[in-house]
C-alpha cells in the first residue's frame, strides 16, 4: 500500500470519506482565521467561540465547509484539518493518529509534520486551549 503525506488528503479523496468533517470540533488558529476571512467569509459564519476557543461550526452536525463530501475551502483549509489524522493527546502527552479515521493507516507522519504540529500547539496554547483527553488539530 502507498502511504500519502498527511497534507495531500489523498486516502480521504479516494475513499470519498469526509468522517472527520461531522461534529468536528477543529480549532481555528488565528492565522486559519485570517486566511478564510481573506476568502470573503465573515467569522461568525464559519465560527464560533467556547470558552475562548474559536473552532470550526458545525452546521446540521456537519462542518461549514462541507459541501457534499469536499470542502469548499480545501486549499485554505486550517492547520489541523491539514495535519488530521495526527493529533495531540493530552492524557499521553504524544502525537498519535486519531482512531476515528478509517484510513489513518494510509497516511506517513514525516518531520515536518510534527514539527507543523508543535507550532500549532504553541500559538493555540495562546488561548488556553489544553483541558484534556485528544485534541483534533
Amino acid at each position: 500500500m502507498k502511504l500519502s503525506a498527511l497534507d495531500s488528503g489523498e486516502p480521504c479523496l479516494k475513499h470519498n470519506c469526509a468522517l472527520c468533517c461531522h461534529e468536528t470540533k477543529m480549532y481555528l488558529t488565528w492565522l486559519d482565521i485570517n486566511r478564510i476571512v481573506k476568502l470573503g467569509y465573515s467569522l461568525r459564519s464559519f465560527a464560533e467561540r467556547s470558552e475562548g476557543i474559536w473552532r470550526l461550526k458545525n452546521i446540521g452536525g456537519r462542518c461549514f465547509f462541507l459541501e457534499g463530501s469536499k470542502c469548499k475551502i480545501y486549499k485554505f483549509r486550517p492547520y489541523g484539518c491539514r495535519l488530521y489524522p495526527l493529533v495531540y493527546d493530552q492524557e499521553m502527552k504524544r502525537a498519535k493518529l486519531d482512531n476515528l479515521c478509517p484510513h489513518k493507516e494510509e497516511f506517513i507522519v514525516q518531520g515536518d509534520d510534527l514539527r507543523r504540529l508543535i507550532f500549532v500547539l504553541k500559538i493555540l496554547s495562546m488561548g488556553n486551549v489544553f483541558k484534556k483527553s485528544s485534541y483534533i488539530l
